[in-house]
């Protein structure tokens, strides 16, 4: 007769506990309609031969593969021995007859795979447990271990303790470590253990930690730990992508927000309190061009030399800005750089057809220009 129920009422931990107390044999399934996923446990004498689970169906081999353990063509030799000349060994088995992995390494990459399906499933707390008493035939996998159930719900208590302290700087598997940037002053050597420093390998700004983990072979307790380790340390930053999705999101707000309102400043002629909102918009984002073009603007209204800075600095940041050469090219009239104004409108004047708005300025800049070769320093007048 099975032993079954929803672990609401036996929790995991407990389901486990007992198959280890009473040295049963067979196989544990365990559901989660929440997490649309499943878990099989095989137990022999009250410990855990083998464990898989639906959201990690990848077998030994690919596993090996990924993580660099044995190559295509080791893995298709062993393949093709089972396929085409009927050798009945598992394909661990077969490789390490092959000398493409060493049973010790086996073994520890057949012990991870269980390991991370237990723990996976000890996090649940919702689902269905049935359990099937009965001798174990075809097992689906390439080797066999056996650990002792104790064993793992001790190490999966610690890791549900450990959890709570790292969550905090880890929230999610989906945070995204990148190198910190350079601190001030003299320069030491790191000194990092192995996997620290495997880790900061695999850091390039968009694997997150699921994926390093995937990509080591590594649990991805042991990746978080790590990482929590370098973070607190000062060596990663620990990026989450939906809050800097928001972050993004609102700083776009805000700068566009501020620049309306310092333009509408600038109509009113209300100098300072559109200098005052266009500083504020370069504080959010100050590499945005058309924001140095407004403070250029801003300057060249009230009069001061800046204007010529701030709009080769908008330049610079967007050497396509058409606004900002001609707006600089009355700049330049301003502090009576005749010479270099004029030069600023010719390239305002190849650039202009890209923009009906600029065009509309032809006839004005043209008598400016004019008024800028012939005239010397009458000048043309401010615009902004």
């Amino acid at each position: 007769m099975p032993i079954e129920g929803p672990l609401r009422e036996l929790g995991i931990h407990d389901v486990f506990q007992l198959l280890d107390l009473s040295r049963k044999t067979g196989v544990l399934r365990v559901t989660s309609e929440l997490r649309h996923n499943a878990g099989t446990v095989y137990f022999e004498d009250g410990a855990i031969i083998f464990a898989e689970i639906r959201s990690n169906p990848h077998p030994l081999g690919a596993l090996l593969l990924r993580t660099g353990k044995i190559t295509e063509a080791d893995l298709e030799r062993g393949r093709d021995m089972q396929r085409r000349q009927g050798d009945q060994r598992r394909l661990g088995e077969i490789l390490v007859s092959l000398g493409a992995i060493t049973p010790r390494e086996l073994q520890r990459q057949i012990r991870f795979q269980i390991e991370e399906v237990v723990f996976e499933l000890m996090s649940w707390q919702e689902g269905y447990f049935s359990f099937t008493e009965g001798t174990l035939t075809d097992l689906p996998t390439d080797a066999t271990v056996r650990i002792p159930t104790e064993a793992l719900l001790m190490e999966g208590a610690r890791r549900i303790d450990e959890w709570s302290r790292i969550e905090s700087r880890i929230p999610h598997l989906g945070v995204i470590p990148t190198l910190a940037p350079p601190a001030g002053g003299a320069e030491g050597e790191l000194d990092l253990l192995p996997p620290e420093w495997e880790m900061l390998a695999m850091i390039d700004g968009e694997r997150d930690l699921r994926t390093i983990a995937s990509e080591l072979g590594r649990s991805e307790f042991d990746v978080a730990k790590t990482l929590f380790g370098l973070e607190s340390a000062g060596i990663v930053v620990l990026v989450d992508p939906g809050t800097a999705k928001r972050e993004r999101t609102t700083l776009t707000s805000d700068l566009a927000e501020l620049v309306a309102r310092a333009e509408a400043a600038l109509g009113r002629r209300e100098l300072e309190e559109a200098r005052t909102l266009a500083e504020q918009a370069a504080g959010v984002h100050p590499h945005d061009p058309t924001v140095h073009l407004l403070l250029g603007r801003i300057d060249l209204a009230a009069g001061r030399p800046a204007a010529v800075d701030e709009l080769r600095r908008a330049l610079r940041l967007d050497p396509l800005l058409v606004a900002a050469h001609r707006f600089l090219g009355y700049a330049l009239v301003a502090t009576g750089r005749f010479a270099e104004a004029v030069e600023q409108w010719e390239q305002w004047e190849r650039l202009a057809a890209r923009s009906e708005t600029e065009l509309a300025q032809l006839d004005e800049v043209r008598r400016a220009k004019t008024a800028a070769q012939t005239l010397g320093g009458t000048g043309a007048g401010l615009h902004a």
